[in-house]
């Protein structure tokens, strides 16, 4: 029986293909846009990107229009700041380097994609998001997505069992290049040739010091210029202010040194940025907090998994130690730039089994 589902709309190619093949395979679609950030940016029109602007929620309705089902728009940009825009900016004031769209999926778009299904009495929520959902020993599992270059459990790993529940992916099973395809044979080619955003939807230049810069109240007074230590603590340089850098840099250091030199630790209480070589990025071991286990007890029992620190970054090998709420976890072979700040997440058998914030 078809579903009455609740299709969270981007005006992108991915969402509008997603309420396409659920509307072929016989569902009811309600159409949702969110209203996070009013960003009317320039580049993002002249590239054809679906930015998080006025214009792509209006193309996110006419594309509901045109495939002829009910569109809301939901404005919750207060709740977005408070929660999403604000945690930005206090991980990066710590030091850290954060995640956005962890934080935003899980804590501000599942829950009010939620409640809003339960107001206009759909089943069923579901996303273009490049993921696969599975049922294993009971359990509601996220799986990789058919598509490794595409997948997204990485930014997922905080949704609950319950979300999953009642989630469908309906991408999940193909390559971004058939939904090109798909989205061509509907005669929506100019749609197919669409290029992605791949900004924060916030900071649509992909300038986040400019953001900080105008973002966070009296910020000359607290990110000023600061001093480059080496590895063994002395004075190498100059830095403009801690909040500017993230693990791993290289470019933009303005310091000589005749060889490549990284960020290798940002201490915000003392304004001191280290700067080191490549293999002072490699680390055996991190430790994670905030972590969301889908079961605790079995990965106790079979403590081997597979991580990604970043988005891009393979999975690989690790055992894992959980402590309550938090994980240490030692890699089988050294890993390239733990950040602080990031999200690493856990893996067994290509489903997702947890993850954490990097501290």
């Amino acid at each position: 029986m078809g579903k009455r589902i609740l299709m969270a709309m981007s005006g992108g190619i991915d969402s509008t293909v997603s309420a396409m093949l659920l509307q072929e395979q016989g569902h009811e679609i309600v159409g949702v846009t969110f209203r996070t950030f009013d960003s009317i940016d320039e580049s993002c029109a002249t590239a054809g990107k679906s930015c998080c602007s006025f214009d792509a929620i209006m193309e996110a309705r006419q594309m509901a229009e045109k495939l002829g089902f009910e569109h809301h728009i939901v404005d919750f940009r207060p709740t977005f700041r408070e929660h999403v825009i604000q945690n930005f900016i206090d991980e990066y004031m710590r030091g850290r380097t954060p995640n956005p769209c962890v934080i935003c999926n899980s804590d501000i778009k599942w829950g009010i994609l939620l409640n809003k299904a339960d107001e206009l009495s759909c089943t069923h929520i579901a996303t273009g998001h490049y993921a696969q959902i599975v049922q294993k020993n009971g359990h509601f599992f996220l799986h990789n997505a058919a598509d490794a270059h595409k997948d997204q459990t990485y930014f997922l790993w905080k949704l609950t069992e319950e979300n999953l529940s009642r989630t469908i992916f309906p991408l999940g099973g193909f390559t971004k290049d058939k939904v090109r395809e798909l989205a061509a044979e509907r005669g929506f080619v100019k749609l197919s040739k669409k290029a992605e955003s791949q900004e924060i939807c916030f900071i649509p230049d992909n300038d986040y010091r400019r953001f900080l810069t105008e973002n966070v109240p009296d910020f000359a007074g607290k990110v000023y210029e600061g001093d480059f230590l080496n590895s063994d603590g002395e004075v190498v340089g100059k830095h403009a202010g801690f909040p500017f850098y993230t693990i791993g840099q290289r470019k933009g250091l303005k310091v000589a040194f005749g060889v490549p030199k990284y960020v290798t630790k940002i201490d915000a209480a003392s304004n001191a940025v280290t700067l080191g070589d490549r293999d002072d990025l490699l680390s055996s071991t991190l430790r994670a907090s905030e972590c969301r286990f889908t079961d605790a007890k079995m990965l106790k029992q079979n403590p081997e998994i597979m991580a990604r620190i970043r988005y891009k970054s393979p999975a690989t090998p690790a055992h894992i130690e959980i402590e309550g709420a938090e994980a240490v976890l030692h890699f089988a072979e050294p890993v390239w730039g733990v950040t602080p700040g990031q999200s690493v997440v856990f893996y067994q058998d290509e489903c997702v089994v947890g993850g954490g914030l990097i501290r």
